[in-house]
């Protein structure tokens, strides 16, 4: 009979060439679960608590405070909204919202960025989405899509008169 040699060991047992497992090793065994404990203990320790929890430095930013508050006006919008069982009536009602965060971002681009590139692209921004929502909020009036109000629609830029 062929003696096993040792190769190593899965899961606190020995493997050998063959693959073979021939023994049970607690110790490694124990340490190995004592080890994932401490992982997920620390995970969970240094897990983001809340949905937009970050450093205390960025929390002080205003720029970042702006951004912030633009996609939450955005998500109570989106959130807001009810199915109206028209599939165009309710992609507009979604997309109304996220085009006027977009909007209102790039209007907190302007007010804080200093890249050139950023700024140019955040205008282009602003004039392109402007231009969609107008379009959508022609198309509700046409449809006549039942929404709360006007302001439903948009994130937290100006509203646009009908």
């Amino acid at each position: 009979m062929r003696q096993r040699r040792h190769i190593g060991r899965l899961d606190g047992r020995t493997v050998d060439e063959s693959n073979a497992v021939t023994e049970r090793d607690p110790m490694v065994f124990g340490k190995a679960c004592v080890a994932s404990a401490v992982v997920l203990v620390l995970a969970l320790a240094l897990w983001p608590q809340g949905p937009r929890s970050t450093s205390h430095s960025a929390t002080l930013d205003a720029n970042w405070q702006a951004l912030m508050k633009n996609m939450d006006t955005m998500q109570v919008a989106m959130n807001a909204a009810k199915p109206t069982g028209n599939k165009d009536a309710d992609f507009v009602i979604l997309m109304l919202p996220h085009h006027q965060a977009a909007v209102d971002m790039a209007r907190t681009e302007l007010l804080y960025g200093s890249d050139p590139q950023m700024r140019r692209l955040a205008q282009e921004i602003i004039v392109d989405q402007d231009s969609e929502i107008q379009l959508m909020r022609l198309w509700v009036d046409r449809h006549e899509v039942q929404t709360k109000s006007p302001s439903d629609l948009s994130g937290s830029g100006p509203q646009v008169e009908k």
